[in-house]
């Protein structure tokens, strides 16, 4: 990932993932939840809550973070089976952190189109000035038929600069940086789908981190 301009303050990636302070930190399209596990391990003063449509990879973590801590268990975490189009109104406002990692249906529409509702919704789980990082990865010819399936322009910081910006904007988000990220930054992210996409130099990965302006979402 470029570092940010001179003399800026914008956060980059590792300052991110895992290390922004104290808060709370909503990982949407948890997956098989391995990013907010070890991000909860090594930040104990953070509380994290892992959100996804599908509960079926999580069984096994939602299991472990139950256990005493000597087994793996962990007190910060939370996992809640949701879709991005039904976020549960009790996390209003609440969010010092949201990640959107390696997103693919709906939620990559949301993110790499700027679909208008959906980034709404992750507007609205957010306290003000939280962060939002999104890390989308596709490989044009092995998920053509995906990217074709949801209308998807191509994810140039051309296009992300052009289109995303305004799209972002009027949902409350301030773009604050985006790039692409090289191979040997991909292990940061700390997410399975990093490790497994790892070697495939035909996909592109394409960051943005954001930050949530205007006014606090009042917490329901």
């Amino acid at each position: 990932m470029a570092e940010p301009f001179d003399d800026s303050t914008n956060p980059t990636l590792s300052d991110l993932s895992p290390h922004t302070g104290e808060g709370i930190v909503i990982d949407v399209g948890t997956g098989d939840g391995l990013f907010v596990y070890q991000c909860a391990r090594s930040n104990p003063n953070k509380f994290y809550i892992g959100i996804d449509a599908n509960p079926r990879r999580l069984e096994k973590l939602s299991e472990k973070i139950h256990r005493k801590p000597a087994k793996g268990g962990l007190p910060n975490v939370l996992f809640l089976q949701a879709s991005i189009e039904d976020l549960p109104s009790e996390l209003d406002g609440v969010a010092d952190e949201v990640h959107v990692h390696f997103p693919w249906g709906s939620l990559l529409r949301v993110v790499a189109n700027g679909d208008g509702t959906g980034l709404n919704h992750l507007r609205r789980i957010c306290a003000c000035d939280a962060l939002l990082e999104v890390v989308i990865g596709l490989d044009p010819e092995r998920d053509r038929s995906e990217i074709e399936r949801l209308g998807l322009s191509e994810l140039t910081v051309e296009h992300i600069d052009r289109e995303l910006a305004l799209q972002y904007r009027a949902a409350g988000f301030e773009i604050l940086e985006r790039g692409v990220l090289g191979q040997s930054e991909w292990p940061k992210l700390r997410t399975s789908w990093a490790k497994r996409l790892q070697g495939n130099e035909s996909r592109e990965v394409t960051y943005i981190i954001a930050r949530a302006a205007g006014l606090k979402v009042s917490r329901r």
